[in-house]
């Protein structure tokens, strides 16, 4: 049952002249409208496999990164890509990497270990550069606030290129936001304030994508052997939760149906070892099963070992390296289990706070920031998870954050109690001396300007649809605007008074509710339910065992209900029927709201 507030999308243009000209159902054009799709991009979504990519170039110093790589090449310089160590780091290094030794470079890469290198290219890194007689260096989702490390680097006589999607640093002066920048040779980031590009959501696997792109065109390789890098681009897009709208969701929509054929054998192999190899994979089994895995080992292990289960031709080697991937994401998830069960226990300690700061000594660092986004969507609150460090006067966090609340700005505002921090308007970390800590979380809150409002857990509902109006074809408009997730949801639809006229405990768990459904003016449907166990108790709490009762056997009832609900084709022995999966119900009114 539902506790959140239920919003209506209030966005407003004329849907029907919009489905006229678009050949679209107006529910169709309201999702679009509702989605900030521009109308002269509409065709584009509509239609993503016609759809092309932008021209690469129009990244500010692309030209300057080719020639820095050409001469490189040419002139036999050992090269090294840094990169970072989730899913997006690893698939940027293994796009760069496969790249350039297409091209035939000179290229080895390394990949920082989360707890004891830290994150991104460091001093460190350009002293082991230095004395391994490497001369140009490459970042990959990383660098762009590297600005002490390039530096050195620089000083050393280096050439660096920074291939990045992070918002770029700034400073406040008099009151004037001041961008900073790395002194590399060239920086590649569409989120520069000069940069022209139009699209600026790229994840670093797709600015490296575009960067390959350039160095294919300039050595003359042919340019359908991108395509080898579509699957990687898809994942990284996914996992990296940028919005799956222009570029991004082409990326997804061109490379998702290649990862079940994907022709590199350590991805087949993780496909398998998830027991995927037989299904159409979608974004949820990226973002839920192959992605976790992938950046399990980047948690608990070292990165590199998936860089390795990529780079591996041999299937045998490749199966049993995706297998032990898949093992550390077991190992990883149970560990998660107890931090979060740990968390909400914690909660307490601060729930009058309008940003959570949680302090978990034992946690393992890395998995803090999955902490803080499970605690985040628990109570619709910032949060930040604090963990202990191999310093014992430091402790490391990782925050996530809410819609309303830009997280790195925060942290911004708190920069002088803080050792190091990064991130964006959804996600950061950091680090910061112990005692400190409870200066921290009275800085966060006193500076917070989160209203009331704001920190009600709400449902967005794209349109109050009754469920006589939804087709066949209708669902199938919907379902042409997927891959659905950040920047692209998943359309919820609802209606209100619907008389519950009989319903079935099913699965072999007993989970599962089948609901047959009639609205006011006699029409009947069927939903489904995944929490039939809650659905029980409720119904008997709100309306009575006697009614309860009732329902189960098909009986005249008074149960009556509020649903939220997303419209599917439910196939079985070869019948083709609309079923509304619930999402959320209410046994009270929703007039209020709707």
């Amino acid at each position: 049952m539902s506790d959140r507030k239920w919003i209506i999308r209030a966005k407003r243009a004329d849907f029907y002249a919009l489905a006229e000209k678009y050949h679209i159902d107006p529910v169709v054009a309201r999702l679009l409208v509702n989605r900030d799709i521009k109308e002269e991009d509409f065709e584009d979504f509509l239609h993503p496999e016609e759809a092309a990519f932008h021209d690469p170039y129009q990244i500010e110093d692309m030209n300057q990164a080719v020639r820095v790589i050409i001469h490189s090449l040419e002139e036999g310089h050992k090269m090294r890509i840094i990169s970072d160590y989730d899913v997006d780091g690893v698939m940027s290094n293994y796009i760069l990497y496969t790249g350039l030794k297409r091209i035939g470079a000179d290229v080895d890469y390394v990949i920082p270990h989360r707890v004891k290198d830290g994150y991104g290219i460091s001093r460190e890194i350009i002293d082991n550069a230095i004395n391994d007689g490497v001369t140009t260096i490459v970042t990959c989702d990383n660098g762009i606030a590297a600005l002490d490390a390039i530096q050195k680097a620089k000083a050393a006589g280096l050439s660096v290129v920074v291939t990045d999607h992070h918002q770029v640093p700034f400073s406040i002066e008099n009151g004037v936001k001041k961008h900073i920048l790395p002194p590399a040779d060239a920086i590649l980031n569409s989120k520069k304030e000069t940069c022209k590009y139009p699209y600026k959501e790229l994840c670093g696997a797709g600015v490296a994508y575009k960067f390959v792109e350039c160095l294919y065109d300039k050595r003359g390789i042919p340019k359908e052997e991108l395509e080898l890098f579509l699957d990687f681009v898809a994942v990284a897009t996914i996992c990296d939760v940028v919005p799956l709208t222009g570029e991004n969701r082409l990326f997804v929509t061109k490379g998702l149906p290649r990862l079940r054929f994907s022709e590199n054998v350590g991805m087949r192999a993780l496909i398998y070892a998830n027991e995927l190899s037989d299904m159409t994979i979608n974004v949820g089994h990226v973002g839920f099963r192959i992605g976790p895995c992938i950046n399990a080992s980047g948690r608990l292990e070292s990165a590199e070992l998936s860089m390795e289960l990529f780079l591996e031709t041999d299937r045998v080697e490749a199966f049993n390296k995706a297998k032990d991937l898949k093992e550390i994401n077991d190992e990883r998830k149970e560990l998660t289990r107890q931090g979060v069960d740990k968390a909400h226990e914690l909660v307490k300690d601060c729930e009058d706070d309008k940003v959570y700061v949680i302090y978990i000594p034992e946690c393992h660092e890395s998995l803090a920031g999955i902490i803080a986004g499970r605690i985040r969507e628990a109570y619709d609150r910032p949060v930040f998870v604090l963990t202990d460090s191999d310093n014992a006067e430091v402790l490391k966090g990782s925050g996530r954050s809410t819609d309303e609340y830009h997280m790195y700005e925060a942290l911004k505002e708190c920069e002088d109690i803080l050792l190091k921090f990064g991130g964006h308007a959804g996600a950061a970390g950091f680090s910061i001396e112990r005692g400190k800590l409870d200066e921290f979380r009275k800085r966060l809150n006193d500076n917070c300007n989160l209203t009331e409002d704001d920190l009600v857990c709400k449902v967005m509902i794209d349109v109050p649809m009754p469920i006589s109006y939804v087709t066949e074809g209708l669902i199938t408009q919907i379902e042409s605007l997927a891959p659905f997730g950040q920047g692209n949801p998943k359309p919820l639809f609802a209606q209100k008074d619907l008389r519950i006229r009989s319903a079935k405990i099913l699965g072999k768990e007993q989970n599962v509710v089948k609901i047959v459904l009639e609205d006011e003016e006699g029409f009947v449907g069927e939903g489904i339910y995944f929490k039939a166990a809650e659905f029980t108790d409720n119904i008997i709490n709100w309306f009575g065992q006697e009614e309860y009762d009732k329902m189960l056997q098909g009986w005249l009832n008074n149960v009556m209900l509020n649903v939220i609900y997303y419209p599917e084709i439910n196939e079985f022995n070869g019948n083709r029927t609309v079923q509304y999966k619930i999402i959320e119900y209410s046994m009270a009114t929703i007039r209020e709201v709707l």
